[in-house]
């Protein structure tokens, strides 16, 4: 059975705007998430305690595709982050995608308390 997948914020719209080819590799990613597999791109996204936090990239004509999410909750996946990153020279992702990617993943945990309490 297939874990459904939660969009939080702007992340759907933002998935759907990438490259054809950055939006097959998470996809697949994601749908490995949904069997409770992890994808061999999936890497735990380094700040955020284990490998509850995954990150997929897929580079595309000298552009970096990003998609950030969690398995945290048992029976979800959550969609916390997708964007894209111009520059492939630094691997470190930015501040603000952390800070964003923090605050969405609280707002996961609360749509999941809510789902718990109510199903």
């Amino acid at each position: 059975m297939l874990k459904p997948v939660i969009w939080i914020g702007s992340t759907l719209g933002d998935l759907r705007a990438f490259p054809k080819e950055a939006r097959k590799k998470i996809g697949d990613a994601l749908r490995f998430a949904q069997l409770g597999e992890k994808h061999p791109a999936a890497k735990p996204l380094k700040g955020f305690g284990g490998a509850g936090v995954l990150e997929v990239v897929e580079e595309v004509r000298g552009d970096a595709y990003r998609a950030v999410y969690t398995v945290r909750f048992a029976g979800f996946v959550y969609g916390l982050h997708a964007f894209q990153k111009k520059s492939t020279r630094w691997i470190e992702t930015p501040r603000r995608h952390i800070e964003l990617i923090r605050r969405r993943l609280k707002a996961a945990e609360h749509d999941y308390r809510a789902r718990k309490e109510g199903g």
